[in-house]
């Protein structure tokens, strides 16, 4: 098949990926790609290339397949760097197209305007993918396997750079059938034996991470027949709706889930990293008896002993240790359910009337609708655990901890689902790095209700340095007058400052049909009844 330039072979690829929305900056290095993608699909043009991957990158989450983003040469390229290891971290499925200068100057060192050096290296080095396309004859084939690398577990980024001089060119474009892998399956001798060893539990536990999100059927069949309690990881948060009554959640170091832990006689984990801040920095104990499953071989025993890992895929391995599932013996069910009302009990005390604000959260919105949140206070104390999930593709957040992501993600997600609405928890020194993007949510106008705790900088660092030091360094910030500023960009605004106003204000700016600013003015709000503090240890105290 031929087409007329990249950009038409771009757009059909894109088509094939089941793929309406991109997101990028336009450049004399991608020109031909934007115009076509602007014509025949839509073409979001965000304010900072950073932001065009986390959009990218949420959008493929919140729809359970790929993202892609659009981004120039060098400097664009560069600044998408930090978002695509925000994907890489995450696993998430996002086919980053950026240009390259034209193949007469490429690697000459000439200073061609936006070039730069080893562009490719450095793709390779934040990506779980990158090529560079050759010639013109080769461009759909690296796209196609770019995608299906990012789409493959356990995924991450996959970077395309595009000479401009062939984007411009005819493009001869001949798809080869590719096979689908098989999924990855245990040998039916692990299945026994890992069998064997959750068969003789009395006292079981199951923590699910993101990689336990593509077997929520599997994983909930298998909690019902053992009557097990459920820990999960930030990302596996939704596997199981979190009203379930065995779902204890993001609560793996609390004193509770820690007591419970020490007692369990068998720990079932599915595709979890183990993450330092979720096990306080890997001083988590967990049970010896430990059955792992990861479709990633190196993840097995990488953090924790494994007694039986299984390299797997989570639904065949789930599947095949269910019949092995027998219920836990009197009273630990009770005693999961338990723990599960304390942890959440306690948490919901400690937040002071940052709780009204969670409360007014899940009340407002639908069960199914996207709560998009960035690195601050409210997502790390309480969004991240107390605010009920019911799907994973509902929960987005930076996986890798980035500041600043938040807004560009909520935005890709929510024109990912424009049905349902989205809420951005943000914090006004997070929301400073990508400020910009609040044009883009002016113009584009998703249903997104961006929600800004505005305490006038860097909230944590901010406690963990008057809880460890007797001097304040960089965390105290300027902050905008956030109703001025959402006039300015014509977007409607609203204020919260006493817990009495969350429930109106949240229910009418949900119920909005547009984008909505809502500022929390935590000083006049009031304060937690503990300050939050990272879950970081400082060498020598």
């Amino acid at each position: 098949m031929r087409h007329d330039n990249g950009g038409d072979l771009l757009v059909t690829v894109l088509r094939e990926l089941g793929i309406d929305t991109v997101f990028g900056i336009v450049s004399v290095h991608n020109l031909p790609l934007v115009e076509a993608v602007d014509r025949e699909l839509r073409f979001v043009p965000v304010r900072h290339e950073a932001s065009a991957v986390n959009a990218a990158d949420a959008y493929g989450r919140a729809r359970g397949g790929l993202g892609c983003a659009l981004t120039s040469t060098g400097t664009g390229a560069g600044n998408a760097a930090g978002s695509l290891i925000e994907a890489l971290s995450a696993g998430s499925s996002v086919l980053h197209v950026t240009g390259q200068v034209e193949s007469e100057f490429l690697g000459s060192g000439r200073g061609f305007i936006h070039e730069t050096k080893d562009q490719l290296g450095m793709l390779q080095a934040v990506s779980a993918y990158a090529a560079s396309v050759p010639d013109a004859a080769q461009a759909g084939r690296i796209l196609r396997e770019a995608a299906r690398s990012a789409l493959t577990a356990p995924g991450g980024p996959a970077s395309v750079e595009w000479p401009i001089d062939l984007q411009y060119a005819a493009q001869t474009d001949e798809p080869a059938e590719h096979a689908e892998s098989a999924p990855v399956a245990p040998t039916q001798g692990e299945l026994d034996a890992a069998g064997a060893l959750l068969a003789s539990a009395r006292r079981p536990l199951i923590w699910a991470g993101g990689g336990a999100n593509t077997a929520r059927g599997e994983l909930a069949a298998l909690l019902e027949a053992t009557g097990a309690g459920l820990i999960t990881s930030n990302s596996g948060r939704g596997s199981v709706p979190e009203d379930h009554e065995q779902v204890i959640g993001n609560f793996a170091t609390t004193p509770a889930v820690r007591a419970l832990l020490a007692d369990a006689d068998v720990l079932l984990t599915i595709g979890t990293h183990f993450r330092s801040n979720e096990t306080s920095d890997y001083t988590l104990e967990l049970p010896a008896a430990h059955i792992q499953i990861d479709v990633d071989a190196a993840a097995l025993a990488r953090v924790y002993p494994a007694t039986h890992p299984l390299h797997a895929d989570a639904a065949l391995a789930l599947d095949g240790l269910l019949p092995h599932g027998v219920p836990a013996e009197p009273g630990w069910t009770d005693r999961v359910g338990a723990v599960r009302t304390e942890v959440r009990a306690i948490l919901h005390d400690n937040i002071g009337p940052q709780a009204a604000i969670c409360d007014a959260i899940r009340a407002a919105l639908p069960r199914e609708a996207v709560v998009a949140r960035d690195v601050t206070i409210p997502s790390s104390s309480w969004g991240n655990r107390l605010l009920e999930m019911y799907d994973p593709k509902d929960n987005v957040f930076p996986r890798g901890g980035g500041i600043g992501q938040g807004l560009g993600m909520g935005i890709g997600a929510a024109l990912a689902r424009p049905g349902t609405p989205t809420v951005v928890i943000a914090g006004d020194g997070g929301l400073a790095v990508h400020l910009g993007e609040l044009l883009t949510l002016a113009q584009e106008r998703p249903r997104l209700t961006l929600i800004v705790f505005n305490d006038g900088g860097y909230g944590v660092l901010r406690n963990m340095q008057d809880h460890h030091g007797e001097r304040r360094s960089g965390v105290d910030l300027t902050t905008p007058d956030f109703e001025l500023l959402a006039r300015a960009c014509g977007l409607p605004y609203a204020r919260i400052s006493a817990e009495e106003h969350a429930g109106p204000v949240l229910s009418e700016a949900i119920a909005s049909d547009g984008p909505t600013l809502v500022e929390v003015d935590l000083d006049a709000l009031g304060p937690m009844k503990n300050p939050f503090t990272p879950p970081v240890r400082i060498p020598g105290q």
